[in-house]
């Protein structure tokens, strides 16, 4: 199964990293196969055309699971984030199922990976049949709501066994 992470933090390898890794390997049983670290394409992403962002939207392009992760800024996703995204054309992940994770200090801000993140996900064509995940900076690795959002997305998204791997060619049920 090829699942790709993409990282809207603006430090490489940041917690955001490792809790979308951590959320890969939870939901599918091995590491996530790719990493967009957007930090790493910096002012890249502000060139449409730009060779290293193409190559970025290419790893998306070819995901059977899509996790985006991003820490809260100003109640909502960083603008590296948004940068990124906005290379996709309405519909182009068309059905590609995807995690929206976001990570901050606050409880307050639990709701901005559903009011922001995934409605700009299902516009690129994106599926997310679970709630996005909110996890607290603090407690990312381990919380009741992370075991909680885990049961749930594991059928939501209808993933095959831990370990066992899609064929070239096959998608995941929806």
């Amino acid at each position: 199964m090829n699942v790709v992470v993409v990282v809207g933090n603006p430090k490489i390898g940041s917690r955001t990293r490792r809790a979308a890794d951590m959320i890969a390997q939870r939901l599918t049983g091995t590491p996530p196969a790719s990493a967009v670290e957007l930090a790493e394409l910096g002012p890249a992403l502000l060139e449409w055309g730009s060779p290293a962002v193409q190559a970025a939207k290419q790893v998306v392009l070819g995901s059977d699971l899509l996790i985006v992760a991003s820490p809260i800024f100003k109640a909502t996703y960083t603008g590296l984030l948004k940068l990124f995204l906005d290379h996709f054309a309405a519909g182009e992940l068309a059905n590609t199922p995807a995690v929206a994770l976001m990570l901050g200090a606050s409880p307050r801000h639990a709701l901005a990976g559903e009011h922001c993140l995934k409605p700009v996900l299902s516009e690129i064509g994106c599926a997310c049949p679970a709630p996005a995940l909110f996890l607290l900076e603090s407690a990312w690795e381990a919380s009741l709501e992370l075991e909680q959002w885990l049961a749930r997305a594991s059928g939501a998204y209808d993933l095959p066994p831990a370990g066992q791997h899609l064929a070239p060619g096959d998608t995941l049920p929806l």
